[in-house]
Order: C-alpha cells, then sequence, then structure tokens
C-alpha cells in the first residue's frame, strides 16, 4: 500500500513510518522539519518537505492511505502565540483534506489528542465523553476531529481518528520528562516543577503507541483512545528522572493545581475498546517514563 505520513519526521511520525516500511508499505514522508528531524527519516522512505498549509500536496497523487500527524508540537503555545494552534493544527488538516479529496485518497488516521475532553471528563475517560477543551490546542485539536468527520460523510473518506494520551520516547523533544532532563543537566541541585506537582495523568511510550494507532485503523471503527491503564503524578515523574540520573534534587514549585493556563490536572483515558481489538500496551505509565529518560541519557 502507498502511504504518506505528514510530520513523518517528527517524534511519532517517525516511529510509525519506520513501523508501516516494517511491515511492507511504501512510505512518503511529508514535513517541513520545523521540529522533525532530518535523521529520522528513513533511507526507505520518499521525502517531500513540503508544509502542509501551504503547499497543494501534489505529492498525495497515488496515494491509499494518509496519517495525519504533522501538528503544532506543543500543547501551551496560547496565549503567547495566538496564531500557531489555529494554522498548524486546524488550516493544516483542512489543506491535507483537501488533497485527500483531489486526488482521491482512501484512507485517512487522524492524530487527535486526550486534552479534547477538558478537565470535568469521567476518569477513565471513555471515547463517548464530552468534548469540552480548556486550552486552544484542545479546541482546535476537537475541530480537526470535526472537519475530518464532515469530509468523511461528504467525500467517503475512511477515517480513523486516535486520541492520544502523552507519548513518550527518546526522540521526543517537549514535555515534562524532557524538560526534568535538561533542567536538572542545568542545575543539578535544583528542579522547578510547575503548578504543585500533583497533576496526574497517563504516560505511553511511543512503541506501545505505535502499535495501538496500526490496532485502531485495521479495525473498520472511527474513534479511539490510546494511552495506559493508569496514571502517575508530576512528582513522580521528577523522582524518576532524578533516580535515573543519579541525582537528590530539591524540588521547587510554582504552585497552584495547573501547569500552566489551559492544563488539564488529571487525564487517563479508557482504552477497553481498543483492546476490544486485540490491542495491550505493554509498558505502563511510569515504565514509558523510565525507559525514556533511559533513551533520552543514554
Amino acid at each position: 500500500m502507498e502511504i504518506a505520513v505528514t510530520g513523518g519526521a517528527g517524534f511519532i511520525g517517525s516511529r510509525l513510518t519506520e513501523k508501516l516500511i516494517e511491515k511492507g508499505h511504501d512510505l512518503t514522508i511529508i514535513d517541513n522539519l520545523s521540529s522533525g528531524k532530518q535523521e529520522n527519516i528513513p533511507e526507505e522512505a520518499d521525502f517531500e518537505k513540503v508544509d502542509i498549509k501551504e503547499d497543494d500536496l501534489e505529492c498525495l497523487s497515488g496515494i491509499d492511505a494518509v496519517f495525519h500527524f504533522a501538528a503544532n508540537p506543543k500543547v501551551n503555545t496560547f496565549p503567547e502565540d495566538r496564531d500557531k494552534d489555529f494554522d498548524e493544527n486546524l488550516e493544516g488538516t483542512k489543506n491535507v483534506l483537501e488533497a485527500c479529496e483531489r486526488y482521491e485518497v482512501e484512507e485517512l488516521v487522524f492524530a487527535s489528542s486526550s486534552v479534547v475532553y477538558g478537565e470535568d471528563a469521567d476518569i477513565p475517560t471513555p471515547e463517548t465523553g464530552n468534548m469540552d477543551p480548556i486550552s486552544m490546542y484542545g479546541a482546535t485539536k476537537c475541530g480537526g476531529e470535526h472537519i475530518c468527520q464532515v469530509y468523511q460523510q461528504i467525500f467517503d473518506i475512511n477515517l480513523t481518528i486516535v486520541r492520544l494520551a502523552n507519548i513518550v520516547g527518546g526522540r521526543n523533544q517537549k514535555g515534562v520528562v524532557y524538560d526534568f532532563i535538561h533542567k536538572l543537566k542545568d542545575n543539578p541541585r535544583k528542579l522547578e516543577i510547575l503548578g504543585n506537582g500533583k497533576q496526574r495523568k497517563s504516560y505511553l511510550h511511543v512503541e506501545d503507541t505505535v502499535g495501538g494507532i496500526l490496532s485502531a485503523w485495521k479495525s473498520g471503527k472511527t474513534v479511539f483512545n490510546i494511552g495506559s491503564e493508569d496514571s502517575i503524578d508530576v512528582d513522580g515523574i521528577a523522582e524518576i528522572v532524578a533516580d535515573e540520573m543519579s541525582l537528590d534534587p530539591e524540588y521547587e514549585y510554582t504552585g497552584g493545581e495547573k501547569g500552566w493556563d489551559g492544563d488539564v490536572p488529571e487525564m487517563r483515558l479508557s482504552i477497553e475498546k481498543l483492546k476490544n481489538e486485540g490491542w495491550q500496551p505493554e509498558k505502563d505509565s511510569s515504565e514509558s517514563v523510565r525507559k525514556t529518560v533511559q533513551e533520552v541519557i543514554s
């Protein structure tokens, strides 16, 4: 099968690309390298350095399936940057969908996020939970889902939506694990923790994530949560990072229940729907965080 991965030089997209190549598919990576890395692109894949917001994506001609993973890589750029979430997550998605319709792409997998549920969701949160985002990132991911669903209905595109928990792994250059490692490299004696350290969320290693994405794609169903079955708080992550770096820093807290405006203090997804398709994560949240730290500092 001819497959294109937008954001295929990025953290999740590159690992997904590798697995699809391993399964015998022909891959085209579409990335502008604004956050993706050239070294993440396998030799076996074709590479198109284009911006999905500005290009007509003629490179999707002849493609059977698109995995749309290009997006703003950070969840907390708003309000300092008022346009990035909208441009990357909405304009980019609309342009990809237009190209899918224009070049008769049959299948689309859209990478959404757990943050579409907001902070008042039941824990664990099922796919049927209300979508009530409290961040601009979450709002634009929510909007992206709805746009995809409109194109699915009108143009008969086979659509799969995956709502991802906090995904971690060695290539990830954002998020709390990455921040803690680099803060402690700069100052091994003190670690600043945003909020009160009690924010509790689900973390999943990218290896498990890719398996979940492919299981969702092959299921014939539309919307899936992908995460671990447990959660870990920020203090627990700090302890794992410090332990793996053989450090004993003093913790300093910025205060408050949230790490930033728009942060969801607690998140754990129900993954029963995808488990019923035969997928099961191998690592829990703590194991995923620990493996990530080992990959980064090795």
